[in-house]
């Protein structure tokens, strides 16, 4: 049975600064190391590397457990990849996709929103984003509420085309 004290995870977790384990030897990166190294970074870049680093030695602590530890008969192959640590080229193309996924989208609300009258962008935001109801909107701008209801149904019929043509 593995001991956990002793894992690279366990180790870099209780250190107080970054560890790097090596095959012949274990070296500790401190603040005062990294701060003496890199002066133009602050004690807060310090700190979000060792969370990155703690989470890192984690993902690949808990990959290798789900690697070792599964027992899976090859009927149940298909089932294992989202149990799966992904490689970091694998994490990479994933992020990429994902950022590319969003930029599309992004492009995509804009062009919606370009369709959309000044008073129907200023309705459709304070509804949707801000969260206010119509009768708010009604009473902040000083119209009645039917012409709240209706320019957003207007605001809306306009966005749905434009994400069907999308």
């Amino acid at each position: 049975m593995r001991n956990f004290t002793e894992s690279d995870y366990a180790i870099n977790k209780n250190a107080v600064g970054i560890v790097y384990r090596f095959a012949d030897q274990t070296i500790e990166v401190t603040l005062e190391d990294y701060l003496r190294e890199n002066p133009s970074k602050t004690a807060a870049d310090f700190a979000e590397l060792k969370a990155l680093s703690d989470e890192d030695y984690y993902n690949t602590d808990r990959g290798g457990y789900r690697q070792t530890w599964k027992n899976v008969s090859f009927a149940g192959l298909e089932d294992t990849a989202d149990f799966a640590a992904l490689s970091p080229e694998g994490e990479f193309m994933r992020q990429a996709e994902e950022l590319a996924e969003r930029t599309k989208r992004d492009a995509l609300a804009k062009k919606a929103l370009d369709k959309l009258t000044d008073v129907q962008r200023r309705r459709y935001v304070m509804y949707h984003v801000q969260g206010k109801t119509t009768r708010e909107i009604a009473a902040l701008e000083g119209v009645k509420h039917q012409s709240v209801v209706e320019c957003l149904a207007g605001a809306d019929k306009k966005i749905k085309k434009v994400l069907s043509n999308g």
